[in-house]
């Protein structure tokens, strides 16, 4: 069995390697949180950039939309008036995106076939940019909330590392004030212990460059 002298001296060793590899280890923890609360921020604000993009273009679509039914509806007045002048005014007014589900919707005969759709509006040919380019900003923005979310996950992983190492720190700061050998053994062994498991845990994280 080792003598209290060297039971002493091993104690010190591992209390002031504990103090020194849970300090570096702790700074490093810091270090990867801040990065990730970073990582966070930037996320959440490109996400929130492709909300707003979103929000345009879904506005801008519904604007749209409104034209050509003002329009179509205009063309219906005309066309059920018999004024085919009026009509093709109308007609030749119509938006570049409008005219092959109007056109689709033409070739149904709608007003001798009642198996007609109701309306160029719900043919599957009546499809705005805009639109596709809100589902796009909706895709992007989900996409960027979602590693905004990853990013504060590891930040509080981090954080929670800096508690549980700065712990260990502190059971090893504790055993050099005390006079009792088994009861530092036991402080500098539970440092020991806290500062490993976290140190696998931390080891096994993703790290932020």
């Amino acid at each position: 069995m080792a003598s209290e002298g060297a039971r002493e001296h091993r104690v010190e060793v591992l209390g002031t390697i504990l103090l020194a590899v849970a300090a570096l280890a702790a700074a490093w923890s810091t270090f990867q949180s801040g990065r990730w609360r970073g990582e966070q921020a930037l996320e959440g604000n490109k996400a929130q950039a492709a909300r707003i993009g979103s929000t345009k273009a879904s506005t801008r679509a519904g604007q749209l939309t409104q034209i050509d039914i003002a329009t179509f509806i205009q063309w219906v007045n005309a066309e059920s008036a018999g004024d085919r002048k009026l009509a093709r005014f109308y007609r030749l007014r119509f938006r570049k995106e409008f005219r092959p589900a109007f056109d689709a919707w033409i070739a149904t005969r709608p007003f001798t076939s009642p198996n007609a759709p109701s309306s160029p509006f719900v043919m599957p040919q009546y499809r705005l940019a805009k639109t596709r380019q809100a589902a796009l900003f909706d895709a992007q923005a989900a996409a960027r909330s979602a590693s905004a979310g990853h990013a504060n996950d590891n930040a509080d992983g981090y954080l929670l590392a800096v508690v549980l190492f700065a712990s260990a720190l502190f059971f090893a700061g504790i055993a050099t004030k005390l006079k009792s050998l088994r009861q530092k053994e036991i402080l500098v062994g539970l440092g020991w212990v806290m500062f490993v498991s976290t140190a696998i845990w931390v080891a096994t994280s993703p790290f932020n460059f």
